[in-house]
């Protein structure tokens, strides 16, 4: 069976239009769905209808199936492709609620609150630990995010960073090994002792799990010469490189990521000029944390600046207990174009596209034949309400390789029925 979704008053395919519309408008469309695949993009006039046989129209090159037509109407209403999240912290156990509330008070931020959250994880079962996760990646699909990256950090030894990698290939193929998130208390005076176990014994028990290595080169966290051993370790173990740089201060993780061909580099809140022409002329995808900011009341990015000067960017949640702990994308949306000088359309971008070419895909984030059929329909005419309705929720359905999951308390039943929310 086919699905088609037609009468898409607004359609955002990310496919780049020859008139510079990078967000690849289309109005009055349709699109076909097929073995959990984009099958055709175009005018809802064009639209196929079912058959009964398999093949294409007559000289229409469009793919009719094999079998019967679900035909979806969307009245009007927008389309746009799942949000990809390139950047998440899912596997923890405990709260910092009350870490949230001395901030807010004025107490400043710092990266030493995350060994606050080991302990608590190191005491949670794997079973609470996938409950909490399930729970997490439930509120994520019924705000729209069809793909997402999940981080270790809060284990810090061997035997549970191991165990957080291990659960969360259980959902997802986009896993980090973020064993270098900070040094833990038994290491506090041993630092580099803590980076030979990262490159060492750690590295070994968490790379058949991992496609990726991330390495927090911060203040208070890791030197940039040791983010270099974590780094060049994982990548010799067939990881790719991710890096959290410039959260809390200006610093050379920027150019160090830049250097080693990282896909992205995660934060940039204080960035230099050199910074910003290092990533412009690379590869390296530059993902703000709208949420971070939000949290911790430092200064939001200049989204309008580095996009001016030609740096890819992406938007993702960071959902963490410490300082985002958000797992909606429309919101984070709504900060980027409010206080980041990201029109609507370039953050919708930047939470699909952008996302996806942080984790250097090509299969999700878009709305063109052959990519996955990862889509969400809003209840709303357009994706400018994603920004102009700030709260409100606004995605009436998802679908997830092709398979309708509904929102609230219909996705439990879409998880098990369908199985994994994240690839």
């Amino acid at each position: 069976m086919t699905t088609l979704i037609t009468n898409i008053g607004e359609l955002t395919t990310n496919v780049s239009t020859a008139e510079g519309d990078r967000v690849g408008t289309l109005h009055d469309a349709a699109v076909l769905i097929e073995d959990g695949r984009i099958a055709w993009v175009g005018a809802a006039a064009d639209a196929p209808g079912p058959s009964t046989g398999s093949g294409t129209q007559s000289g229409s090159g469009i793919p009719t199936g094999s079998g019967t037509q679900d035909v979806i109407d969307a009245g009007g209403r927008a389309v746009i492709p799942g949000f990809v999240d390139s950047h998440s912290h899912l596997m923890f156990g405990g709260d910092r609620a009350a870490e949230f509330e001395a901030r807010m008070a004025g107490q400043k931020y710092a990266a030493g609150g995350i060994r606050s959250t080991v302990a608590a994880t190191r005491a949670a079962s794997d079973d609470e630990l996938r409950a909490r996760l399930r729970g997490f990646l439930d509120e994520m699909l019924a705000q729209g995010t069809t793909t997402v990256e999940i981080k270790s950090g809060y284990g810090l030894s061997v035997v549970d960073e191991e165990r957080l990698v291990r659960l969360a290939a259980e959902v997802t193929s986009e896993v980090t090994f973020l064993g270098a998130h900070v040094v833990p208390v038994e290491y506090a005076d041993r630092p580099d002792a803590y980076v030979d176990l990262v490159t060492g014994p750690m590295l070994d028990a968490c790379a058949p799990h991992s496609r990726w290595i991330d390495v927090f080169c911060e203040t208070g966290a890791f030197t940039v010469p040791q983010s270099r051993r974590v780094l060049e370790a994982g990548i010799a173990r067939g990881l790719a490189p991710r890096v959290h740089a410039s959260q809390l201060g200006p610093g050379e993780g920027v150019r160090l990521a830049v250097e080693l061909g990282a896909a992205s580099v995660d934060h940039g809140t204080y960035l230099t000029e050199g910074d910003v022409t290092a990533l412009a002329a690379s590869d390296t995808v530059l993902t703000l944390l709208p949420g971070v900011e939000f949290s911790t009341r430092q200064p939001y990015p200049d989204a309008r600046r580095l996009i001016d000067a030609g740096v890819t960017v992406a938007l993702a949640c960071d959902t963490n207990p410490g300082s985002s702990f958000t797992s909606s994308m429309p919101f984070c949306i709504a900060i980027a174009v409010r206080d980041m000088g990201m029109t609507p359309a370039e953050a919708v971008w930047a939470a699909t596209a952008g996302g996806a070419r942080a984790l250097r895909r090509d299969d999700v984030g878009v709305v063109t034949p052959g990519a996955r059929a990862d889509l969400v329909l809003l209840k709303a005419p357009t994706r400018i309400h994603l920004a102009y309705r700030p709260g409100v929720p606004l995605v009436d359905q998802v679908w997830k390789d092709g398979v309708a999951a509904l929102a609230g308390s219909e996705s439990d039943r879409a998880t098990e029925e369908h199985g994994s929310l994240t690839r």
